[in-house]
């Protein structure tokens, strides 16, 4: 059964690659993931483009332990040689746009959860969501579904991690920041000028550090990333904009990194676009990290961003494929990498749930 699983589980992320399903236009992906969930006789509900089901004898007042990735995928970049809507194996990679994030994690958990569906006795409830919206960030993806599936106590989310344990992830925080000077024309002096005004912000934000480093993630990172101001060549422009983005470790909430740049930088203004994006871990003593590294499995922390960031119960990134791999160019991910992800995955609940 597990091999047929492993099948099905390819035939379906083949599928998903060759429909179009950027975020929030994740409907036909949703209906092939319907279609999976129908064969196997698992009882499941659309939110949007949000799929979910519970095991088939989940039991109020156990814990629940969501299983969580997407379906959405980022627009396929200019530098595509291959159709990025093909599901081509060459050599043991299965090409196409979302293969690696996170078509593969998807359908490897799927797999793993419909495995799971009809046992009994569990010592956790199972709930899987395949969210919509999480390239985007959007309103309708999994932070949508919190207040509709049941209450979730520990969450896997699959992204590319090579299987191995990322057990923390660094949240994010972009602010708008604003430079002022003085408007003048170009002909005249002007010793207020907001461009010159940028030098000492810029070195600023390049020097910036916040004191406090995490174990797992290491330094709150920060990168002055856009940059625009002035109209038109004789004019002095009043006001210089710039974009700081910055990933915040789980050693500060991103309120604390607001507050901080909001009483320290040298700008006029500077303004988080949202405060949610958190960072996010699970203890090492958890039981999924313990297993996982009885497993050979080694743990880091991630410096990219995933749905973990709306979740607030302890959550570990997991899944097959490569994160560097991710929004490049001719995408993959290895079929025996998705092979390998469903016996991780069944071999590490079966050391929890089982």
């Amino acid at each position: 059964m597990i091999e047929q699983l492993t099948n099905d589980a390819i035939a379906l992320l083949k599928k998903l690659i060759e429909t179009q399903s950027f975020s929030s236009e994740e409907d036909a992906t949703a209906m092939h993931i319907e279609d999976w969930f129908k064969k196997n006789d698992v009882d499941f509900k659309r939110t949007n483009n949000n799929i979910w089901a519970v095991n088939k004898h989940f039991e109020a007042g156990k814990p629940t332990l969501l299983l969580n990735s997407h379906h959405d995928t980022v627009k396929p970049n200019s530098a595509y040689t291959r159709d990025p809507f093909k599901a081509d194996v060459d050599d043991g990679k299965l090409y196409g746009l979302g293969s690696n994030d996170a078509g593969g994690c998807l359908v490897s958990l799927i797999a793993t959860f419909t495995h799971y569906y009809n046992y009994e006795n569990l010592k956790y409830n199972l709930v899987i969501v395949a969210s919509a919206e999480e390239e985007s960030s959007g309103p309708n993806g999994l932070n949508s579904m919190l207040s509709i599936i049941p209450k979730v106590d520990v969450a896997i989310v699959g992204e590319p991690t090579l299987m191995n344990l990322a057990v923390a992830e660094k949240g994010l925080v972009v602010f708008d920041a604003v430079i002022e000077g003085t408007p003048s024309h170009a002909a005249h002096p002007n010793d207020n000028n907001s461009i010159y005004n940028t030098i000492e912000a810029l070195q600023w934000f390049e020097s910036c550090k916040f004191e406090k480093s995490s174990e797992a993630l290491g330094d709150v990172k920060l990168t002055v990333t856009q940059i625009n101001g002035g109209s038109q060549h004789n004019v002095v422009p009043g006001h210089v904009d710039l974009v700081i983005d910055v990933r915040v470790n789980d050693a500060y909430s991103n309120k604390e990194i607001a507050d901080i740049l909001q009483s320290e930088a040298p700008v006029a203004s500077i303004t988080p676009r949202s405060l949610r994006l958190n960072s996010s871990s699970i203890p090492m003593e958890h039981d999924l990290v313990q297993a996982g590294l009885a497993m050979g499995r080694t743990s880091y922390g991630s410096p990219t961003l995933s749905d973990q960031a709306v979740l607030t119960c302890p959550s570990l990134k997991l899944g097959p494929g490569d994160s560097t791999r991710s929004h490049s160019a001719n995408e993959f991910i290895y079929v025996n990498e998705i092979e390998e992800g469903i016996k991780i995955y069944m071999e590490l609940l079966n050391r929890v749930i089982v």
